[in-house]
């Protein structure tokens, strides 16, 4: 039996867990840790969310009893036992400053990431090799993020492990996320693109490509897709039959160019 039908049958279990079931759930654990498994990945040019990988979290949570954890002597957590601190000594040439950072059991953190202080990485998330994440970073549970990314200060990158069928947040390789930014419930930011500081990109959000004179915007079956190469920061619209009334609208004003690219550049020899 694959681990992936293992998986969907704890998931359907009514009985309780017994240790045959909790090994089984370690080793879909270390599936994640080693980035042989995860929640979503790419088909055919699109983003497909893994079902039952998300199921398997979920039985994490649904087994593990809640209990006190050394994190160190000085700072133990209180969690569900399924999910302690990550085994930081099985990463393979990753920097991770002290100062508070925490990562999950359960994520898979590739080679030559940087991680300052602090940040937190949640369950099922996918840091590809390369990629950096600033101080007061969060990459949420199950998001997927490419390589040599960059993560600024304070950006808040959400996870989506619930409703079980949708599309965690996607950051594809080589995209800048600035400082302060929010993108959330599923929302893909496609290869190379720049998101200026402070922005926030949820579903819902209408987005608007000053380039080719359209708006972007999620439908029921496809997720809020940034172009590649894309620019985006902060602006507004006005709401049609309000005079005077305008809300908030993230704006592609450009494509990367000589001049972007120059910009960006400067960040590479922190890594």
């Amino acid at each position: 039996m694959t681990i992936e039908n293992k998986i969907n049958a704890l998931y359907d279990k009514t009985s309780a867990f017994n240790e045959n079931d909790l090994q089984t759930f370690q080793e879909f654990k270390s599936l994640l840790n080693t980035g042989s498994i995860r929640a979503a990945q790419k088909v055919n040019n699109e983003w497909k969310t893994n079902i039952w990988v998300k199921k398997g979290i979920l039985i994490g949570f649904k087994m593990g009893k809640i209990v006190s954890m050394n994190w160190s002597p000085q700072k133990p957590f209180v969690d569900k036992d399924t999910f302690p601190e990550y085994n930081y000594h099985t990463l393979n040439n990753v920097r991770i400053v002290p100062g508070g950072t925490s990562i999950r059991d359960g994520s898979y953190i590739g080679s030559g990431v940087t991680i300052m202080p602090p940040s937190f990485v949640n369950v099922g998330a996918y840091i590809d090799d390369g990629t950096m994440l600033d101080s007061h970073s969060l990459v949420g549970s199950c998001a997927q993020v490419g390589k040599n990314v960059h993560i600024s200060a304070a950006a808040m990158v959400g996870g989506v492990i619930e409703p079980i069928g949708n599309n965690p947040v996607i950051i594809e390789d080589g995209a800048f996320i600035g400082g302060n930014c929010g993108i959330y419930e599923g929302v893909v930011i496609s290869e190379k693109a720049i998101i200026a500081a402070g922005v926030v990109i949820t579903a819902s959000t209408k987005v608007y490509d000053m380039v080719n004179d359209c708006y972007l915007a999620s439908s029921e079956n496809k997720p809020l897709i940034i172009p590649p190469q894309s620019v985006v920061i902060s602006g507004t619209r006005q709401v049609k039959g309000y005079k005077g009334i305008s809300i908030y609208c993230p704006v592609i004003i450009k494509y990367r160019d000589s001049k972007t690219e120059l910009s960006v550049k400067l960040e590479e020899i922190l890594r």
